[in-house]
């Protein structure tokens, strides 16, 4: 009896283990994403008026977490009983990365004009966008994190994906809550202190409109990263192609092509739907 309980202990014990080893490999290969998740989610919650922030990234969150319930069985029942199907998940989710990117790197340097249509839709209709994207970015991650444990038990890759997920919605958009506020936080310590903590104060204020600026920039080159990884590990001749150079430059490069092609190619058939 007693032999028996040590060894079940004992099982746990490895179980956990391997899942907290499983996680971590798999939160490494998701960060780009989580970052660009992280990146977005800061960005959207900043256009509102300081009294709808919070209100605003409550009712993402909630959508978040409805997305995860939704990706996270569907994707892990997919990679086991059709677990071919991953890759061209993977492959689909890192064109969109890398047309996402590549749009973004367009407007900065003024090729394409920025799309304005936006600021044109009602809190409601912005709130449903923002879901919508994070469902995208949700399926990536997941993706991501489950075809990087293909080797591991079924039970691994459920804790460890279902984990990667909980902590894509609360963690990042906790840490999104926390920016958005920060000017709130600096404006209190200003109000209630000298010294260094007024310092700080004015310091928090004056720097989050460049923390978002910052966490776009990076949520872009991230976006863009991540989809050159997913193509030059998924298609061989690619990989031989970049063998010369460093591998982020290599991933930068076909990323950001890749992106570039996707997105001219939308252009063109939309513009061809538009004359039909």
């Amino acid at each position: 009896m007693a032999s028996g309980i040590l060894a079940l202990l004992d099982d746990i014990a490895y179980l956990m283990d391997d899942v907290a080893s499983s996680t971590k490999i798999a939160a490494q290969k998701t960060s780009a994403v989580l970052g660009d998740d992280l990146a977005v989610g800061a960005k959207k919650a900043s256009e509102y008026p300081p009294s709808r922030e919070l209100p605003v990234l409550w009712a993402i969150t909630k959508g978040s977490f409805v997305n995860k319930l939704i990706v996270v069985p569907l994707m892990l029942l997919l990679n086991y009983f059709l677990p071919f199907i991953i890759k061209p998940i993977l492959m689909i989710g890192g064109l969109y990365l890398a047309y996402e990117g590549a749009e973004k790197i367009l407007e900065f340097l003024k090729i394409v004009k920025h799309h304005s249509e936006e600021k044109k839709l009602s809190e409601k209709e912005k709130i449903r966008s923002a879901i919508i994207t994070d469902f995208i970015l949700s399926l990536e991650i997941v993706v991501i994190a489950i075809s990087t444990l293909q080797d591991k038990p079924f039970s691994v890759q459920v804790v460890s994906v279902s984990i990667i997920a909980l902590f894509a919605t609360v963690g990042v958009y906790g840490l999104v809550a926390f920016i958005v506020r920060l000017d709130d936080m600096g404006i209190y310590l200003i109000e209630n202190y000298d010294g260094f903590l007024e310092k700080l104060g004015f310091l928090m204020v004056k720097s989050l409109p460049y923390i978002i600026k910052g966490l776009s920039v990076i949520g872009t080159l991230a976006m863009v990263l991540v989809a050159g990884g997913i193509y030059l590990h998924s298609l061989e001749f690619l990989h031989h192609l970049t063998e010369p150079i460093p591998a982020i430059i290599g991933e930068f490069l076909i990323g950001l092509i890749l992106g570039i092609f996707a997105f001219f190619t939308k252009q063109l058939i939309s513009s061809f739907l538009h004359r039909s």
